[in-house]
């Protein structure tokens, strides 16, 4: 038998609903803030991603799905399966011309994306995400519509016992410098870091804060690493953007922590970071993470422009959820005539209502068996209905039974 791939899952029966609830709510949360919804392809020219996201990343190094194609007489191509999406949302945005639209350009997403590593709980090799991207806005209110925003769905989902935490990686400038004073205060404990960390060391030092090795956490914790990675080393411009934040949020009564050794899993941010954890997750908490990327417009070919946005892992928003019961359907027609009971059918359905009947002609009390079980009403049409012009129809909660003689009664 084959089986679905390692990092692969199927999903139906009540999960699918969980599903359905959260693209559902996405839709309309996003919607009703103007976000417009995007799709983009699911595999996009590699140095998108090489350029994109960062060759400093674990994704870039280790995780992408990666493939050659062309043949002989043929340039060959090489593609990746996506492993984010925001990149490219930023092609798409460049390609389009959107830039030359007035700001903010708003978008939204839903879809598959692919990462090879180790499978877990809440964290599959194809997985999806649900995300918005906003562009063109520099000030700290757009950082603010986009926390709110993630804020509203998980809400709107049933998620309260959820924690925002912030942290401002800077500028350019006072970024470089950062990276420089960390670099510095680390070098005499280089051969203690770990593989990662010691990559890191060269190509981002910054993301070696983010690391959950245990030595490494030692490290950390000695004063004069402390007193660099806990240190003001923003700008006046970035903390003046980073307080302008909450403030905003203190007025949303979106409550929020900082928390400095927040920064991100990839290369393109700047300034505003941030991440919405749950406690039900364990080890793995975070179920949202975003950030400002102000370079990657210009980075990827287009001209200079603000943009902020977020994604959200949807299995493990699925894994948060309370299992939903299948809805009932508004009609079963239990009939020996198929026919007849197929067109009646097709009427109802066109009609807005929920309608299935028996393609098998079981008998009659089967059917009712089966309407029992999946409607809420019986639709009886027997000979006498059928001949006589009328619909027998049963309420399943109740046990009533009644005669209706018009269709728009139903």
């Amino acid at each position: 038998m084959i089986k679905a791939q390692r990092g692969t899952k199927d999903i139906l029966g009540d999960e699918i609903l969980i599903w359905q609830k959260i693209e559902n709510s996405a839709k309309e949360v996003f919607q009703n803030a103007c976000f417009n919804r995007i799709q983009t392809p699911i595999f996009e020219a590699t140095e998108l991603f090489n350029r994109g996201v960062g060759d400093s990343t674990d994704i870039v190094n280790k995780e992408m799905y990666t493939f050659c194609v062309g043949g002989i007489n043929k340039d060959e191509t090489s593609i990746t399966l996506r492993p984010e999406n925001t990149a490219g949302v930023v092609r798409s945005y460049i390609e389009h011309n959107i830039q030359r639209q007035s700001p903010p350009q708003k978008f939204w997403y839903f879809g598959p994306m692919f990462r090879y590593e180790r499978p877990q709980a809440g964290r599959q090799r194809q997985f999806h995400q649900v995300g918005v991207e906003m562009f063109g806005v520099a000030d700290a209110a757009a950082d603010a519509e986009v926390i709110m925003t993630a804020v509203e769905l998980l809400k709107s989902l049933g998620l309260n016992d959820l924690e925002v935490e912030l942290n401002s990686l800077g500028c350019k400038n006072c970024k470089d410098d950062y990276k420089t004073s960390i670099k510095k205060v680390l070098e005499p404990y280089l051969e203690e870091l770990c593989d990662d960390c010691k990559m890191r060391f060269e190509k981002n030092p910054l993301r070696i804060l983010d690391c959950k090795n245990e030595n490494c956490q030692k490290i950390f914790e000695k004063e004069e690493v402390k007193k660099v990675i806990f240190g003001d080393y923003v700008c006046e411009e970035c903390k003046d953007h980073f307080d302008k934040l909450t403030s905003y949020l203190d007025n949303l009564n979106i409550k929020y922590s900082k928390n400095k050794l927040l920064v991100r899993g990839l290369d393109y941010y700047n300034r505003t970071v941030f991440e919405i954890k749950s406690n039900l997750l364990g080890s793995q908490s975070a179920v949202c993470g975003g950030g400002r990327y102000d370079g990657l417009v210009e980075m990827l070919g287009g001209q200079p422009t603000p943009a902020i946005g977020f994604a959200m892992g949807v299995e493990r928003l699925a894994s948060l959820m309370e299992k939903i019961e299948p809805q009932k359907i508004d009609y079963y027609i239990v009939s020996n005539n198929t026919i007849e009971a197929m067109k009646l059918a097709q009427k109802l359905r066109r009609n807005g209502k929920t309608a299935d009947y028996c393609t098998q002609n079981k008998k009659f009390t089967k059917q009712l068996e089966k309407a029992s079980k999946v409607a809420n009403k019986a639709l009886i049409l027997g000979e006498d209905e059928i001949n006589q012009g009328f619909y027998s129809v049963k309420d399943l909660n109740t046990s009533e039974q009644n005669k209706v003689f018009d269709f728009e009664m139903l």
